[in-house]
């Protein structure tokens, strides 16, 4: 009675009803019947239609996990066929409207996010997408989906990263988010940063490759894409590149921001610009306020993150210098000493590069940028403070002895490294006076190191210098005891450097001839009762040259 009611006053409304059912593939089997069954039940109404929209192979397969249809591939046809009257459908999406649609909506997410593409960075994505991404985007769906994420998390990384990486990355995210995943587990070994000495042996060819393919395997890529995961990785990384046999610049992923460096790693992964980390603007403004001697809120910052963040800053002003961008070399000097004391930055390589050694690797090709008469009135600014003195004295003795690390003073004959050495024995000279009012004891470490450090400049007036407070009345075991810092095992107390120190401040034959009654335990000198003093006494025994040795020239 109801089913005739209905078929009366549609047939007196004489308007065709069209329902529209989509996505019918993405119903769980028992669901999937009951739908059929309605349709079948009612489908006879007059001017009622329907439209049902799927994909075929994946209904297909719904229906073969029913009890009605079972895993028989040809029932399942019939049964469509036999609830389809007109089959209506797609046409083919070509390469060619994929390609457009791509193009498309790529230039629509640059447009909108003010961001372009350089022919280089065209040419990375084109080999990504056409190798890789497009045999995972054959469908206006995945495509619009791709592009979708992409443009939700651009958003205040325009500019701070590499488009290109982006891109990819997003690809990761959204098709292979086991992957994206596993790059944070391996990040030290992706930024070429790990320590894993496993990774430097000398190993087979192609056995890093094979790991990363199991790794690839482990975080869900299905067989067929394992070589072509593994190539996308590459483009990222320098690492995996170079893992795999290609050969690769190890500074590329840091010259263009990619993820591939350690120092913009984390903008890919938490979507932005990191608190702790300087934005692209904020880095370029601070450069230029210092350049111009301005105060600014984005100078404070970089100040801020050079001893908070020492390693990374210094990356990326080293990069702009390798880039052919001039920075403010005299300001970031003065920056760096007037900060040398006070970093606060963790040390990297397993602890073995702290900030300070950090920065002592770019003050001299710092000074070096300068002009060479600038070059000593900077010294002596940079030289205001102890902390400040101790990285002048290192800063010149590196960029004044470029091939020759070891040697003890400044070696170069240009005019203006005397000029500079004359201007920090100076400052070294004014930090260390009211230290030689003190009794040997007293010396502070600052005293030490900026003893030491003087040598490098001026080991003829640090030799002066000491003699006269031995003579004033410092006592040298003392002196020594504080110049020397105990034994770290395996080293000796005394090794290379230090013994070529002392004969620096104070020539080997004066120091044992000053310290004969001690090493020769004379009756009038008693023993020291400190336990370093007397390892000291025994490493210059241990050192003492032959007086029966003949050199070359004796006849």
């Amino acid at each position: 009675a109801a089913k005739r009611t209905a078929e009366t006053a549609l047939r007196q409304a004489g308007l065709p009803v069209l329902v529209v059912m989509d996505d019918l593939d993405r119903l769980a089997p028992e669901e999937l019947l009951v739908v059929f069954k309605l349709i079948r039940l009612v489908g006879h109404l007059p001017n009622v239609y329907y439209l049902i929209s799927f994909d075929e192979q994946t209904l297909l397969d719904v229906l073969q996990r029913t009890d009605l249809v079972g895993s028989n591939d040809q029932r399942a046809q019939e049964f469509l066929e036999k609830l389809i009257q007109v089959r209506l459908d797609l046409p083919a999406f070509r390469d060619r409207d994929i390609a457009a649609m791509t193009t498309r909506l790529l230039n629509a997410l640059l447009d909108s996010h003010q961001v372009s593409m350089a022919p280089d960075q065209e040419r990375r994505f084109s080999e990504a997408y056409f190798r890789h991404l497009q045999d995972r985007l054959r469908t206006p769906r995945a495509i619009k989906r791709y592009f979708g994420q992409a443009g939700a998390t651009l958003g205040s990384l325009a500019g701070e990263v590499d488009i290109v990486d982006f891109l990819v990355v997003t690809f990761l995210r959204t098709s292979e988010p086991g992957v994206y995943r596993m790059l944070g587990r391996h990040r030290a070994e992706l930024t070429g940063t790990s320590t894993d000495p496993a990774l430097h042996h000398n190993s087979r060819p192609g056995e890093h490759a094979e790991r990363w393919k199991e790794r690839l395997l482990q975080a869900g890529v299905a067989q067929d894409n394992l070589d072509g995961m593994l190539a996308l990785l590459a483009l990222l990384f320098p690492a995996v590149q170079q893992s795999i046999g290609n050969g690769s610049d190890p500074h590329a992923a840091a010259r263009r921001r990619g993820i591939g460096s350690q120092d913009y790693f984390d903008r890919y992964v938490v979507f932005t610009v990191p608190a702790d980390d300087l934005p692209e603007a904020v880095f370029q403004q601070a450069l230029a306020q210092m350049a111009s001697g301005t105060e600014g809120d984005e100078a404070a910052q970089l100040l801020l993150r050079l001893k908070e963040d020492t390693h990374r800053i210094i990356r990326r002003i080293d990069q702009l210098r390798a880039d052919g961008i001039p920075v403010p070399a005299a300001a970031l000097l003065q920056a760096m000493a007037d900060n040398y004391g006070q970093l606060t930055a963790d040390p990297e390589a397993m602890g073995l590069l702290g900030a300070d050694r950090r920065v002592r690797s770019m003050t001299p090709s710092l000074l070096l940028d300068l002009p060479p008469d600038h070059r000593p009135a900077m010294v002596a600014a940079m030289a205001a403070t102890y902390d400040g003195a101790v990285l002048a004295t290192r800063t010149l003795h590196s960029a004044t002895n470029p091939d020759d690390t070891a040697s003890e003073h400044v070696t170069t004959t240009e005019p203006w490294a005397a000029q500079a050495r004359d201007a920090l024995t100076g400052r070294l000279a004014e930090h260390l006076a009211p230290a030689a009012a003190r009794p040997t004891p007293d010396l502070t470490d600052q005293d030490d190191t900026l003893i030491w450090m003087w040598r490098h400049t001026d080991p003829a007036g640090i030799r002066t210098w000491l003699h006269d407070r031995l003579d004033q009345g410092w006592e040298l075991l003392p002196l020594l005891a504080a110049l020397i810092p105990p034994q770290q095992f395996p080293f000796p107390l005394i090794d290379n450097d230090t013994w070529t120190g002392l004969d620096a401040m104070f020539t080997h034959d004066d120091l044992y001839t000053r310290l004969t009654p001690h090493l020769n335990n004379s009756p009038d000198t008693p023993p020291p009762t400190d336990p370093h003093q007397t390892n000291i006494l025994q490493a210059l025994r241990d050192r003492r040259p032959d007086p029966h040795q003949t050199t070359p020239d004796t006849p």
